[in-house]
């Protein structure tokens, strides 16, 4: 009899309150083992307030919030500003998410391979793309080795040819590592054919369950309307192409050769 995946991170029945405004009215949310989880609905809808709460960096009013015990947890930013003056490369940017003992240069050597920019290691981090830096950040994320990845808008600056490809490598590190995916996006284009579970806020808990489920959901429909509905039911990004994180086109021959190249 096979196991059921083992529960992450776990939030019950969450009220939230700021200035007199409710922001969340009984919040669900849970992520289990190998499981991606999005969160979606309209600015203000109270995506990355429930998102705080349950990595405990804010207190709801009520509810309950249930965290595996010694939970590792990586967190990717929607972006990060940093000073254009600042005299610092991809590694040494890494170097600041390491816990001291941590096994350096291998370490984020290994994680910038995980996710398909190594050629940038050296490079200063004002001077890579938008793709590049989403990968490196989701590379620093990595670091802990999480159980769970809190990926806050992950397509954030990256061009419509490499979110898709963004996405795919999501979904490969899930697949490889066994980790969790919270995640949370306003794309409705993409995100709904890379998720397991959606859950769609608008102050509270307006449908949940498989994207073709909610996409379908009449508080869905009502939310994003008819036509966003039927367009984003599922999303396919289907061609006879990939793109490479600086968005050349690679087609599916070119990258069988490189593949082979690579393993001769």
């Amino acid at each position: 009899m096979s196991q059921l995946p083992s529960v992450l991170i776990q939030a019950n029945a969450i009220d939230m309150t700021f200035g007199g405004r409710q922001v969340l009215s009984h919040g669900e949310a849970k992520v289990a083992e190998g499981e991606i989880v999005t969160l979606i609905g309209p600015n203000g809808a109270g995506k990355t307030t429930m998102v705080r709460i349950m990595l405990g960096l804010q207190s709801p009013d009520k509810g309950t919030v249930i965290r595996r015990p010694n939970l590792r947890v990586g967190y990717m930013p929607q972006s990060l500003n940093i000073d254009p003056s600042l005299p610092i490369d991809v590694l040494r940017f890494l170097s600041l998410g390491l816990a001291r003992g941590d096994a350096g240069h291998d370490l984020r050597s290994s994680v910038l391979e995980d996710v398909g920019v190594c050629h940038v290691a050296n490079s200063p981090i004002q001077k890579i793309s938008g793709g590049e830096m989403q990968r490196v950040l989701l590379a620093r994320a990595l670091l802990r080795n999480p159980d769970l990845l809190v990926l806050d808008e992950p397509v954030q600056g990256v061009d419509v040819s490499g979110q898709s490809e963004l996405y795919a490598l999501i979904r490969k590190i899930r697949d490889h590592r066994g980790c969790g995916v919270l995640m949370v996006s306003h794309d409705l284009h993409m995100v709904m054919a890379a998720t397991d579970y959606v859950i769609c806020l608008n102050q509270h808990v307006c449908c949940a369950g498989h994207p073709e489920t909610v996409s379908r959901h009449p508080e869905f429909v009502a939310l994003f309307g008819e036509g966003v509905a039927a367009e984003f039911s599922i999303y396919q990004h289907d061609h006879d192409h990939e793109h490479d994180v600086r968005g050349n086109v690679i087609t599916h021959d070119q990258k069988k050769y490189l593949n082979e190249y690579n393993n001769v």
